[in-house]
């Protein structure tokens, strides 16, 4: 996927300037996917030049003027297009699944160390994805169209979330065992 078309979605849901556009990422569309500022701010100039968005200069009290974007006609045919064409399935790349699997010729301690921070990172992301699911949704069943797509995607993050939890600790759990484990063999000896 291109930033364009992350871009293209939060336009069709809401005119914004490019800091709104920032603000949205760190709050729920960087969740999936992530960019910078500055290329978040590139891409506008640039699809601004395509055709796909416009943008319109707004006066404001105390501050320089700002640019809203919108998209345009071109800008929604291309989003179009994008959403109807074939997905690939995204390959997962974790580099944590590597040092999992390759711990045995390192420092597993410290691995466990970094997969308990972790861990605890996923857990508060979990109870943010659940606390705007009760705040944004409460009634899921009556959703529809875009609000219905914005909780579904809210759901797969929340699985998401709780897939990384289980797999965590399931790691830790296990080799927090084991080496209790041995350390009981070796005092039986």
């Amino acid at each position: 996927m291109a930033l364009e078309h992350a871009i293209l979605v939060s336009l069709s849901e809401r005119a914004a300037s490019g800091s709104d556009l920032v603000r949205r990422f760190d709050a729920s569309i960087g969740f999936f996917w992530s960019a910078t500022h500055q290329q978040i701010y590139r891409v506008l100039g640039r699809m601004e030049g395509d055709g796909w968005v416009s943008a319109e200069a707004v006066p404001q009290a105390d501050r320089p003027t700002k640019k809203v974007y919108a998209v345009t006609d071109a800008g929604r045919a291309e989003l179009a297009r994008w959403i109807g064409e074939p997905t690939t399935p995204d390959a997962m790349r974790s580099s944590v699944g590597i040092k999992m699997r390759g711990a045995s010729y390192g420092d597993r301690a410290a691995l466990l160390d970094d997969l308990r921070r972790q861990l605890d990172e996923h857990t508060k992301r979990l109870s943010l994805y659940e606390f705007m699911a009760a705040r944004d949704f409460p009634d899921p069943g009556a959703l529809t169209g875009a609000e219905l797509d914005i909780h579904l995607v809210l759901r797969g993050g929340l699985l998401m979330e709780e897939f990384w939890i289980r797999w965590l600790t399931e790691y830790i759990d296990a080799h927090t065992t084991a080496s209790t484990t041995a350390g009981d063999t070796e005092e039986n000896r």
